[in-house]
């Protein structure tokens, strides 16, 4: 399900984060999100799984930011927010059937607990009923 309302809270998942930090191309509407975020006008929720998934992607070389990168973004941008994993998100995730990857059906139940459109360009996420998405 996709939405294109602008709020002023949203979850990022692991892509749209990597791609802002790396200062890579994406969707207007991410963009400016992020920058309505660093203007300290808009929450970004970042949830535990988008961290790990920035950890093993940067030690797999499979993209240039590291998980330092991330802690100097999120301490220069404090409405850019941790959001751990708890009991409600993998309740809120059991409900998720359409997205078979774990990690992204992680994400994606971190959105669906927080009632908040998740960033994301991942096509999988995108087609999901149980999450509206923004890119």
């Amino acid at each position: 399900m996709t939405s294109s309302t602008l709020a002023s809270e949203f979850a990022a998942d692991t892509m749209a984060l990597v791609l802002r930090i790396e200062k890579r191309k994406m969707g207007q509407a991410a963009k400016n999100i992020f920058a309505s975020m660093e203007s300290g006008n808009t929450v970004i929720h970042v949830t535990a799984m988008v961290l790990a998934e920035i950890l093993y992607h940067s030690e797999k070389g499979r993209i240039k930011c590291s998980l330092g990168e991330v802690a100097d973004y999120m301490k220069q941008h404090p409405n850019c927010r941790e959001f751990p994993f708890n009991f409600a998100v993998a309740e809120a995730t059991a409900q998720i059937v359409d997205i078979r990857e774990l990690h992204d059906r992680l994400i994606a139940g971190t959105a669906r607990l927080l009632n908040l459109e998740l960033i994301t360009n991942d096509p999988v996420i995108q087609a999901s009923s149980f999450v509206k998405t923004v890119w």
